[in-house]
């Protein structure tokens, strides 16, 4: 036993004037819990959050709707550039327009580890964590690691609105 701490009757230890019931044994399993609680808060994040400079791509809000962003206002078809898109971070989806007036819309998340993707640019949609990229106009597997097309997401324009669905 450690010279200064104090058996207690469960047989633990106990710093000498610590409150009753605290032990080291109990300290440092806190802190692994709290450890553990931070890490996999870090990891949980949809990469490193950076975008890629020269993307059409930023950060847009859904406006209403409900929590998934369905029937919300994305953005107005201007804001769209054709052959390129935009992602909508907080809806979770990016909206491409490969010709004029075609809109598409994908999940925004990467088939392959589920980061979020980064930016729209050369006709691809592009994944900052792994490097994968998928075509505008299907979601199609341009460029491994991914294997799996992005998830079709369903819009509407609505005069010069484009609409979650």
């Amino acid at each position: 036993m450690p010279q200064g701490s104090e058996t207690q009757a469960d047989g633990t230890e106990q710093a000498p004037g610590a409150e009753p019931g605290r032990t080291r044994r109990g300290l440092l399993i806190g802190a692994g819990i709290a450890g553990v609680a931070g890490l996999a808060a870090a990891c949980g994040g949809s990469g490193d959050g950076d975008d890629a400079g020269g993307s059409d791509a930023g950060s847009g809000s859904s406006a209403g709707g409900g929590a998934d962003g369905s029937g919300a206002a994305l953005a107005s078809a201007g804001e769209i550039p054709v052959g390129g898109g935009k992602v909508f971070e907080d809806a979770k989806v990016v909206v491409c327009q490969p010709r004029q007036g075609q809109f598409t819309a994908f999940s925004a998340t990467c088939t392959h580890r589920g980061c979020s993707v980064g930016s729209v640019s050369g006709g691809t949609i592009n994944c900052p964590c792994h490097g994968s990229k998928f075509k505008i106009t299907d979601g199609s597997v341009v460029n491994p690691p991914a294997d799996e097309p992005l998830k079709a997401r369903k819009v509407t324009v609505q005069g010069d609105k484009i609409m979650l669905a």
